[in-house]
């Protein structure tokens, strides 16, 4: 009997759950959207003041909201795979301090040298001559909640408020 009633219920659960109701309506399409990459190799000299202005490819579009992101290949894994590091990138050489940095606009990226030596000239090639950057376009948005810091600061107090009583 209890054999029966097994076989019933694993029969019933089986057929139950093999059943399909009507398809929903079909849905808004989805965005999908990613950010853009390119990359770009350029000489750090005195006649270019150790700084250099590279502008958005035509094929990348850029708003003023968007993130720019800047990597120095610094180099390459035994198995060919390349080493990137963020902007800014600091390297304490011999003469002092250099920094790789970078500032942007929505139409152009301006990479450049800082140190705390004056004469860049003193740096060997490894540091100026063909040094290639990836530049990353984040798309983002301005927020528009126009949030002032107390409001933030009490959605805050808030949500701990909520954890702690969760908990």
């Amino acid at each position: 009997m209890k054999n029966l009633i097994l076989l019933f219920s694993l029969s019933t659960i089986l057929f139950l759950s093999s059943c399909e109701g009507d398809q929903g309506p079909q849905g808004q399409p989805g965005i999908n959207i990613l950010g853009q990459v390119f990359e770009t190799t350029v000489n750090f000299t005195a006649s270019n003041d150790y700084s250099e202005f590279v502008s958005f490819p035509s094929y990348v579009e850029v708003y003023e909201s968007d993130v720019i992101l800047v990597y120095l290949l610094e180099g390459v894994t035994s198995g060919g795979d390349d080493i990137w590091s963020q902007l800014p990138q600091t390297f304490f050489v011999p003469q002092g301090t250099l920094i790789y940095n970078f500032d942007h606009t929505f139409f152009d990226v301006q990479l450049y040298l800082y140190a705390d030596f004056s004469d860049l000239s003193t740096l060997g090639p490894e540091y100026t001559n063909n040094q290639t950057f990836r530049i990353a376009v984040v798309p983002s948005e301005f927020a528009t909640a126009n949030l002032t810091m107390d409001d933030l600061l009490e959605n805050l107090q808030l949500e701990s408020h909520d954890i702690e009583t969760i908990e």
